[in-house]
């Protein structure tokens, strides 16, 4: 990646910007995994500023927002979990036509980087069942299937996910 990138952490401002970017990306690649309804429900409930705050100042969660010469292209979240000892990546999104370029390794390395900081030796997720692109990503940066989850999300829609982890050294 020879561009000008930044991965900084989330202002108040930020928040209208990561509302388009992660509509964007969850219409283009999550159509096909589940409905473009349930794609609907999840964004309008995830990327409100009530929702989005929770990251300002916080103790326990971070959120990081990509830019390529200033151009916003993704964002991760993470947090700590339960048990102690283990963070959770929450959200790692790229618009698909960064992708393979080597940001969203950039992203995890924010990530487990932060987990290490903070004393956690386990770095987990969840992840769509169907989502193979991001199980293979999760797979080689050393991460494993360790268990699944289906999560009544509301309004008749379901995750259906599994657990991945990965042991930080």
């Amino acid at each position: 990646m020879n561009a000008a990138f930044t991965l900084r952490p989330l202002t108040a401002d930020d928040f209208e910007t990561v509302a388009l970017l992660g509509a964007a990306i969850w219409r283009k690649h999550f159509i096909g995994m589940i409905s473009r309804e349930q794609i609907d429900y999840m964004v309008s409930g995830r990327y409100t500023p009530e929702k989005l705050s929770r990251y300002l100042d916080a103790p326990d969660r971070w959120f990081r927002l990509l830019r390529v010469e200033g151009r916003p292209v993704g964002y991760c979240s993470y947090a700590l979990a339960e048990p102690p000892g283990e963070m959770k990546l929450e959200q790692l999104y790229l618009l698909e036509e960064m992708r393979g370029r080597g940001l969203g390794g950039r992203m995890m390395d924010e990530a487990e980087a932060a987990a290490c900081a903070t004393g956690c030796a386990t770095l987990m997720l969840t992840v769509n069942r169907h989502n193979a692109e991001a199980i293979a990503v999760y797979e080689k940066r050393g991460f494993r299937v360790r268990g699944e989850v289906a999560a009544d999300i509301g309004n008749g829609f379901v995750m259906d996910d599994y657990v991945m982890a990965k042991a930080l050294g």
